[in-house]
């Protein structure tokens, strides 16, 4: 029997605050009602937004917090306050078990100081790593990691994220063997650091788990639907990943500017219309919110500081599926199969 998510909420993070977050619970409330929250924060506050959604108020539990992590915060400075904060006290109720699952768009450094002196790394994974899912010209998504959490990462690290990563893609994507590739420079196998080759070499090897190792990517494949997980370390990834969404700004004001340019074409623009509509709902990044920090003794999920009711609506969706599908078995499941297969290696 699946178990029925238990959500707990930073409301006071990101860049609105309770407004967008208790909205985008009402949203995902209405089309899973078997959701429930508990709302960390500004009772007052909380309490005012809340009297807007009267379906959802049964399935809100409000718990003050009298401190916020502002976005300019070191994490050392957020540590210090974690224990009176909205987003330490949401991550210490998953730690707790009084949820299951943490949302927050607050400061992305503040919350993983927090949630990996909270909750610590699980047995077998050294750095936990941040994914996202990614549109793609293919049939899905793809889950890229890290996205920041790690600026320097070894073969290990590299593999590790490997394993998360197609846990992770079973779950959201709904395939049985991702297609997993290491982000590199060229895709021969002489390309790159000694790093990338030496996981490669673990990954070739490791067709006991649950995906199909496709060997490198080069960044502008990425988008192209070759692959559903692309795996490199927090420096790249992160890097990549505001190219890609700075591209997508480039693609969509350019289009804007073009098609005001003059009364031809704006008529051009009102034939297209159809197609824009879907280009920009593609490239919407609400559409895909909800960034995971993956290899935790606990499930966390990083919404957008900017996304709007749609964004957090999306975010309580991946962490909710995650607790149905109870991910972290499903990693832990894998590191197992890693840890059997390579000790009879070793022992030669």
């Amino acid at each position: 029997m699946r178990k029925l998510p238990r959500i707990a909420l930073d409301a006071m993070g990101g860049d609105i605050g309770p407004a967008v977050i208790l909205a985008g619970a009402a949203r995902a409330h209405a089309r899973r009602p078997d959701l429930r929250f508990q709302a960390f924060g500004d009772e007052r506050v909380i309490g005012s937004e809340l009297a807007k959604h009267v379906e959802l108020q049964p399935a809100v539990e409000v718990v003050h917090c009298p401190d916020v992590i502002a976005g300019s915060e070191k994490p050392s400075q957020a540590l210090r306050r974690s224990k009176t904060s909205s987003m330490g006290r949401a991550i210490a109720a998953v730690k707790s078990g009084s949820a299951d699952a943490a949302v927050s768009a607050g400061n992305t450094g503040a919350m993983m100081a927090i949630a990996k002196v909270a909750l610590r790394t699980m047995p077998g994974i050294d750095r936990p790593a941040l994914a996202a899912l990614l549109p793609t010209l293919g049939d899905n998504d793809l889950v890229m990691l890290d996205l920041g959490a790690n600026t320097e990462s070894d073969a290990q690290n590299l593999v590790q994220f490997a394993v998360m990563g197609a846990a992770y893609a079973r779950v959201v994507l709904d395939l049985e063997r991702p297609r997993v590739q290491l982000l590199n420079i060229g895709t021969e196998d002489l390309k790159g650091t000694d790093e990338l080759k030496d996981a490669a070499a673990i990954l070739r090897d490791a067709d006991y788990l649950g995906m199909r190792f496709d060997g490198f990517i080069e960044g502008d494949k990425i988008s192209r639907g070759g692959a559903d997980v692309v795996v490199t370390d927090g420096f790249s990834g992160n890097i990549a990943l505001k190219t890609a969404e700075g591209t997508a700004r480039f693609v969509t004001d350019l289009l804007r500017r073009a098609f005001t340019s003059s009364v031809r074409s704006k008529i051009g623009f009102l034939i297209s219309r159809p197609a824009t509509e879907l280009l920009r709902h593609h490239l919407d990044p609400n559409n895909h919110n909800g960034a995971v920090f993956l290899g935790l003794n606990g499930l966390i999920v990083k919404s957008h500081g900017s996304a709007n009711e749609k964004g957090v609506a999306n975010a309580i969706r991946v962490a909710a599926r995650m607790v149905r599908e109870d991910l972290t078995r499903k990693i832990m499941e894998d590191l197992d199969n890693i840890s059997a297969h390579r000790a009879p290696a070793a022992a030669k």
